[in-house]
């Protein structure tokens, strides 16, 4: 109903002239406007070129240094049938205007809420008509604007959320001129820096580590101070990660965003942006990761880390935000006029934001009152050229979406309604122009999708388009109360089965596989996985430097596990366990291999210290524990089983007597329906045929007692004329370095019918040989 509301909604208004309805987006292509400030290929000009469909008059300011002086020159673009707005500049020009060296340069534009009047001045209110007018227009040429198309830029903004600065309009700051501090986008030379060659590996044989690259070497004494927290000094992590078992890693957000401040009171969060979820550009690598900033540094720089990365035969991936921007929501909650405007508000709001119905707000699916437009074809068109720039230039493999449902979006206006299929959607415009990685490897794009968002409707996990993979949060939710919540959450052994198994229940009804399940316990944004296990709730409100931090969420299903130590290590051992031996494809966060702490703060998004960065000093248990993880994933990548092209299927295929996947209650029988339904029922056993699953074991057994007390595990038959081996178990009478046996040393149990008592809470693993 909500859906035909919005539909309706959209209808009238387009009758009443209010809404444009765009026809459905054609496969524009890759970059085929080119787009944004470049030289020719003899770099003797520069064509500056930028979109705006409702823009009157857009001028290009171009500036010898970033900040603190005046442009030495402005240039009236022209505009053409497609909106697109351009001039060419030749160097010798530029060069005698007064900029001999790097070129940076802004927008400025006017529109029908500002006319332009030639007797307008910077810093002057001639021509104005209204801050906003009836389509949503919201120009203004007192402020320098950033092109969308802009490779690197100068400097950050200083918004702060709610509070007004220069880049606020409407009565408030409408004339003051912010060319001399606004950033600017750099006209970049060409590049010949390798990313190397790119890992073809199936998605399904991942394991996905995802940091903080500042704060993965920001602690190190390994990295070299001048690099620490840098592109080159997480390229130095190179070899670690591999040695882990690492096959791809995943920054958080990498773009350029509002962190330069963070700096600024070294022992405050107050307006510090961490994680990096503010995009000022969506094609500039953040400079504060370079330790080259100078122009084009932060571009070979991180170029380079990518070949790093790539020679060691590791993925990278890099989470991005397109469903908004750093430009911010309003800054007056009482007044409609005053909003930030630094880059695409001011040339052209309605194209690139999702605005209310009336056009005079923004529509809110994000949380942060500022959507982007991301059914508007231009908008599409930005996202897609700046996903294939980090893809074919810069060596990225691979992208998980920041609240990827918005880019499912059917609506410009008005509302909000999300579709699977539309061909039109960016979601599909993505997979369409640049296809997926084939199931059994190749190239392609490794898509990840974060499938939810804030509001009605956003949620949809396991209702992704094909060719994406998901984060499941079922799957994290569904063991996360298994372990935690025993006697107050109700988990069933079926629900069990469904998650290991790799939530056919979601995948499997649109085409997709086990593999585009991204089996997760913890991530970023939540708690660490020794504080899921060491925490009975947040506690973000705690000083430097652990926090102070807002939000985060109340449902962490986490629990303390009675204060004791080695239980909180045995439940963080289970649930990584579960992450290795599911078929689903793992992540894990940075830090959890050592069980990182940030204290309960489930929302450390602005704590940029040393209590968020990872820690390279481990005590014995950290160690032991890194041990455990780097044994854990080796076993999955040496055994096929647990690594399905598809879903299991019922029977025997192969003769064996083995299924390719058997269920078995404890007892060692095949649970019934009663067992499969029995909230009661807190254990559950299953074995892999792998002869039939390509495996380099006949078969692999898992048993998983939920109940906090010991359950007799009676085991199943093991291929003719074999044995049960132990590879671990995760109880704390084994804790230590050698929790998981190395190939060769597994421990003998025995055949069918023998019998094995777990003790509470907690994984047994077999072979059979």
């Amino acid at each position: 109903m909500r859906r035909l509301l919005c539909a309706l909604s959209t209808a009238l208004l387009a009758l009443a002239g209010l809404v444009v309805l765009p026809p459905t987006p054609a496969h524009a292509g890759i970059d085929t406007q080119k787009l944004g400030g470049r030289y020719d290929g003899t770099a003797t000009n520069v064509t500056f070129r930028v979109y705006s469909a409702h823009a009157t008059r857009i001028a290009v300011s171009v500036y010898a240094a970033a900040t603190g002086q005046q442009e030495k020159a402005s240039y009236v673009l022209t505009k053409d049938a497609t909106d697109v707005w351009s001039t060419t500049v030749s160097v010798a020009t530029l060069r005698a205007a007064g900029v001999s060296g790097t070129v940076y340069y802004g927008y400025r534009a006017w529109g029908p809420n500002w006319p332009y009047d030639p007797a307008w001045t910077k810093g002057s209110q001639i021509g104005f008509g209204s801050d906003v007018d009836a389509t949503g227009n919201r120009f203004n040429p007192n402020k320098l604007l950033l092109d969308p198309y802009a490779r690197e830029i100068s400097h950050d903004t200083a918004i702060p959320d709610q509070t007004a600065t220069d880049y606020a309009t409407g009565s408030l700051r409408r004339a003051a001129d912010t060319g001399t501090i606004a950033p600017k986008g750099i006209v970049l030379a060409a590049d010949s820096t390798s990313t190397g060659t790119k890992p073809t590996r199936a998605f399904k044989d991942d394991i996905t580590y995802e940091v903080n690259l500042r704060g993965l070497t920001r602690n190190d004494p390994g990295v070299p101070a001048g690099v620490r927290g840098t592109y080159a000094g997480a390229a130095l992590k190179a070899r670690y990660l591999s040695s882990l078992g690492i096959t791809a890693v995943e920054f958080l957000p990498l773009q350029e965003t509002q962190n330069d401040g963070n700096d600024t009171d070294p022992t405050s969060t107050s307006g510090d942006n961490y994680w990096g979820y503010q995009t000022l550009n969506f094609f500039a690598p953040d400079r504060r990761y370079s330790s080259d900033r100078t122009p084009g540094g932060p571009t070979r720089e991180f170029k380079a880390m990518v070949k790093a990365f790539h020679d060691a035969g590791i993925k990278v991936f890099t989470d991005v935000v397109y469903n908004h921007t750093a430009e911010g929501g309003r800054v007056d909650p009482a007044d409609k006029t005053v909003y930030p405007l630094f880059s695409w508000r001011g040339l052209d709001n309605p194209t690139y934001y999702s605005l209310t119905s009336d056009h005079q707000g923004e529509m809110d699916v994000t949380g942060l009152h500022h959507t982007f437009n991301t059914f508007n074809p231009t908008a599409q068109n930005l996202i897609v050229d700046s996903v294939a720039y980090w893809k074919n230039t810069l060596g990225v493999d691979g992208f998980r979406f920041d609240l990827a449902t918005v880019l499912g979006n059917t609506c410009q206006h008005g509302c909000y309604s999300y579709s699977r299929t539309n061909p039109a959607t960016a979601l599909n415009r993505l997979t369409a122009e640049m296809p997926a990685r084939p199931a059994g490897g190749g190239n392609g794009v490794d898509w990840i999708a974060e499938p939810w968002a804030i509001g009605s409707g956003t949620y949809q996990v396991g209702n992704l388009p094909s060719g994406w993979s998901e984060w499941n949060g079922i799957f994290r939710d569904t063991l996360r109360a298994d372990q935690n919540q025993l006697g107050v959450a109700t988990v069933t052994p079926g629900e069990l089965a469904t998650r290991f198994a790799g939530s056919s229940d979601l995948y499997a009804d649109d085409g997709r596989q086990p593999w585009n399940s991204i089996d997760i316990m913890v991530v970023h944004d939540g708690f660490t996985l020794k504080d899921l296990y060491s925490c009975n709730g947040k506690n973000n409100n705690q000083p430097w430097p652990y926090g102070p931090s807002d939000g985060g969420s109340d449902d962490n299903r986490s629990w303390d596990q009675g204060n004791i130590a080695v239980d909180q290590r045995k439940a963080a051992r289970n649930g990584l366990a579960f992450l290795m031996l599911s078929g689903g494809t793992p992540l894990i966060t940075g830090g959890d291999e050592t069980l990182r702490s940030i204290n309960c703060n489930n929302n450390p998004y602005n704590v940029d210290s040393s209590a968020n960065w990872l820690t390279w000093s481990p005590t014995a248990e950290q160690t032991s524990f890194r041990t455990y993880t780097q044994r854990m994933i080796a076993f999955r990548k040496a055994h096929a089983a647990l690594r399905p092209l598809t879903f299991y299927s019922s029977g025997d295929g192969n003769g064996n007597g083995l299924g390719q996947l058997d269920w078995f209650t404890p007892g060692g029988t095949t649970p019934d329906s009663a067992y499969w339904s029995g909230s009661g029922n807190h254990a559950l056993a299953w074995r892999y045929d792998g002869a039939e699953l390509g495996d380099t074991a006949t078969a692999v057994y898992v048993g998983y007692n939920g109940w906090s007390g010991d359950v007799t595990f009676t085991l199943p038959a093991p291929p003719a004329g074999q044995s049960w081996y132990r590879v671990t178990d995760t109880s704390t009478w084994a804790e230590g370095p050698d929790q998981v046996a190395s190939p060769g040393s597994e421990v003998a149990l025995g055949g069918q019918g023998t019998t094995y008592v777990l003790h509470g809470r907690a994984v047994l693993l077999l072979i059979a040989k």
